[in-house]
């Protein structure tokens, strides 16, 4: 049962799966790495907590500014993805 209206969107349910991969993630990167665990981290919850707040707010206006925060942060895990990658951490 749904009790607050972002655990009702697609994309709230998918952010919350990425969290669990993006922990495996972290926790499969190389020692010395610990930054960008972090800071992959932070970004990750960023965007669960940041559509749960945008889907809390009643103006247009401050939705879409939520929204837009949580794909920024998005974009920051696609980052450190591509980071990873390039040292090799990740394939």
């Amino acid at each position: 049962m749904n009790h607050f209206d972002h655990e009702k969107l697609d994309v709230y349910q998918i952010a919350i799966d990425w969290v669990s991969h993006a922990q495996d993630i972290q926790e499969g990167l190389p020692r010395g790495s610990g930054n960008l665990a972090d800071q992959l981290q932070r970004a990750t919850a960023s965007i669960v907590l940041n559509i749960a707040e945008g889907a809390g707010e009643f103006a247009g206006a401050d939705k879409a500014r939520f929204y837009r925060i949580a794909k920024r942060s998005a974009t920051e895990c696609a980052a450190a993805l591509d980071v990873a990658k390039r040292r090799s951490s990740i394939t």
